[in-house]
């Protein structure tokens, strides 16, 4: 496993596990011929599996080391949560992303900040473990930055997405004192800030990286698969905001493209990584060529 260099900073992905769902279900108001262009590229890059017409999801991380930081960006499915309506989350007990954690020399207690960009429960798994039957945090020397409002609007409103996670992986945090609750417009330092991007959930942000003159940003689920470099307007199940998710979508690709950003995405097929290229008024998703 490489770490990849943005200026001074360098960003690594920790991956858990792979997750199919069928496209026209993860992507309700598409329909068969809305898919006929784009099955033969997305097939090719391994966003999708032809024979289930599913998309492929990788569940990861992404670790950030900067001059002052060792950040880790959401933190997956994690072990032991109850997640019934996922089969393969359920009850999982794997040790595969802790190792892969520790492939790039770093322990739990290493890391000193998490940040997560949304508070659904395949981007706040890893928050907590199970310790002689309570929930404790998984990072014990880190700040958790977290979005207040999500925090205040999931647990006054069901949402599949992000209820079943508030009790096992974010409230335990909250009650231990280590989570920092934070707006979307953060900012942490020089190097590391936040962007709003709201519409997948109320508070959604996106994290920025500078070097110098070079930009990177982690996008967590404002995108889910590259076909929607395509088809912005395109709403993914879980969008809190529908109508808001697409203009965001649109206006994220736009600030990345001219900032010709290193674009790390969670759920796009690996690398997962790479610049948005304008094509008329659409885009591509141009992966990345460096190994990592």
């Amino acid at each position: 496993m490489n770490k990849r260099p943005i200026g001074k900073i360098e960003i690594a992905r920790v991956f858990e596990m792979e997750f199919h769902m069928p496209a026209r279900e993860f992507f309700p108001d598409t329909h068969e011929e809305d898919w006929l262009p784009h099955r033969d590229w997305l097939v090719d890059e391994g966003a999708l599996v032809r024979e289930s017409e599913s998309i492929v999801l990788p569940m990861q991380s992404y670790v950030v080391q900067t001059s002052h930081h060792t950040i880790l960006v959401d933190t997956c499915v994690g072990n032991n949560k109850q997640r019934p309506n996922r089969p393969t989350w359920h009850q999982k007990t794997d040790t595969t992303y802790i190792d892969n954690l520790a492939a790039f020399g770093l322990t739990p207690q290493d890391i000193d900040i998490v940040m997560c960009t949304h508070l659904h429960h395949d981007h706040v798994g890893w928050n907590t473990q199970l310790v002689d039957g309570r929930w404790v945090p998984t990072f014990p020397n880190a700040k958790y930055l977290m979005s207040k409002k999500e925090l205040e609007v999931f647990s006054e409103h069901d949402d599949p997405a992000a209820t079943p996670s508030l009790g096992d992986s974010v409230l335990p945090v909250v009650e231990s004192g280590q989570a920092q609750l934070i707006s979307s417009d953060f900012v942490l330092d020089d190097e590391v800030w936040l962007e709003p991007t709201p519409g997948h959930t109320p508070d959604h942000f996106a994290v920025r990286l500078q070097s110098g003159n070079c930009h990177a940003v982690i996008g967590g689920d404002l995108m889910h698969s590259p076909v929607q470099c395509m088809h912005p307007e395109w709403r993914a199940r879980p969008d809190w905001d529908p109508e808001l998710a697409r203009k965001t979508r649109r206006a994220f690709m736009e600030t990345h493209a001219d900032l010709q950003s290193l674009v790390c995405m969670m759920h796009f097929p690996l690398p997962s990584a790479g610049k948005f290229e304008r094509k008329g008024e659409l885009f591509k998703f141009k992966y990345d060529e460096v190994d990592w």
